[in-house]
């Protein structure tokens, strides 16, 4: 806890709304929420444009909307719940879950195709959940990531049951040995497929029984929520091409090119529970998550992890930042400066990362430029969420934490 109540600046504070709304009338996004809470407590709102410019439908505190990548923490926690029931420990082989993972195989270092590969061992729970296991995604460059871009395994909503994508998963080789490099990969999915074999529930159901109902997150699940209406917003992007070519030069025309309307939206009947990125939720609603964790594991009234757990998860899980694990993929966060936990990147330099925060703090964000982070030393938890691919497009999370961490006085 801090050692001292926090004060804010209320006019530096209002500069993030003319941050908010300026982003809106340069088109570079539709719409978009922030909230910032210190103690539990809201010391900052504000909502900006719209979440449907087809339909003209302002973005608001319960406008619904894609987190993606923000999916990964919340699979993170529920595998630690069943850790901490004594049900497994991270140094186990995925194998024992996932028999399919038992004979692997690496690229070789140099590989150029997939059939030159070498044995590897099966990742283990916790070079999964940190990233260090050989897997990745379609969008990293690569000689792997071409093989998913091509069979299109990207754990999409549509896809099927994630017992079966998993599966088509484990016939590829791993990218490299696992522990040897970072890669951002589709890891956690296979994650939210464990979780399934341990509890003998859907990830669907094990997220609404054990996380969801206990912080009162009504509006959060892998589907649009019966009678949402148009509450879910359209997702938008500046590239002519895939919203997902994070590194594309294929500029469209329009800066708000739509993507996925809430009308025909595959996220109405979704069918794969994807714990890499498949949930939908509200500003207010993942609030209740990362207050969570900055409470270490306890709100509404239900402790959810133990206090050293989530401590434990926190805590840089590399033998030093990203960047010095020689990664070569795309990362919601910076590498320079910055840890990964067990479930979202850690502060360990703010100088090397570039961007005001204070050592420890966690985050992550999604692929449609959604972010949160957490600060333990200032007793903070910000969300903002917006609906824009890639994330990649503007350097919104490093300026809305230099304008949080401005508002900042004694």
């Amino acid at each position: 806890m801090p050692q001292q109540e926090l004060m804010f600046d209320q006019a530096r504070l209002d500069r993030i709304r003319i941050w908010m709304d300026r982003y809106v009338e340069q088109r570079k996004y539709a719409g978009s929420s922030f909230l910032l809470r210190q103690n539990g407590s809201e010391v900052f709102f504000h909502k900006s444009g719209l979440r449907n410019l087809e339909s003209n439908l302002p973005f608001q505190r319960d406008t619904l909307v894609r987190i993606y990548s923000m999916t990964k923490p919340i699979t993170s926690v529920a595998l630690m719940m069943l850790a901490e029931r004594g049900l497994f420990h991270l140094d186990a082989p995925l194998s024992e879950f996932l028999p399919e993972f038992k004979h692997m195989r690496a690229l070789v270092p140099t590989a150029e195709a997939l059939d030159q590969t070498e044995h590897a061992p099966s990742p283990t729970l916790h070079q999964v959940l940190t990233h260090t296991s050989g897997f990745s995604y379609p969008f990293n460059p690569g000689t792997l990531p071409e093989a998913m871009d091509e069979q299109d395994l990207m754990f999409k909503p549509d896809r099927g049951l994630l017992e079966d994508r998993v599966r088509d998963l484990s016939k590829l080789p791993l990218a490299f040995q696992p522990g040897t490099r970072w890669e951002y990969s589709v890891g956690t999915d296979v994650l939210g497929r464990v979780i399934e074999v341990v509890s003998g529930q859907t990830l669907k159901q094990f997220f609404q029984q054990h996380i969801f109902e206990p912080l009162d997150m009504r509006d959060t699940g892998f589907s649009v929520p019966s009678g949402a209406g148009d509450r879910f917003a359209s997702l938008y992007t500046p590239l002519a091409g895939d919203a997902m070519a994070l590194n594309s030069v294929d500029q469209g025309g329009d800066s708000l090119r739509l993507v996925d309307s809430y009308r025909g939206s595959p996220f109405i009947r979704t069918t794969t529970f994807s714990g890499g990125g498949g949930l939908i939720s509200t500003l207010d609603d993942y609030a209740k998550f990362a207050d969570m964790l900055r409470n270490r594991g306890t709100a509404n009234g239900h402790r959810l992890l133990g206090p050293k757990t989530v401590e434990f998860m926190m805590r840089n899980h590399l033998p030093g930042d990203i960047a010095s694990m020689g990664p070569k993929s795309f990362a919601e966060q910076p590498m320079e400066g910055m840890g990964f936990g067990l479930a979202g990147s850690v502060v360990l330099n703010p100088g090397r990362v570039r961007v005001p925060g204070s050592i420890g703090d966690f985050s992550w964000g999604g692929m449609a430029s959604t972010y949160f982070w957490v600060d333990w030393q200032n007793d903070l938890t910000a969300v903002f969420f917006t609906q824009l691919s890639p994330s990649s497009s503007y350097p919104s999370r490093a300026e809305l934490k230099a304008l949080v961490h401005a508002a900042m006085i004694e």
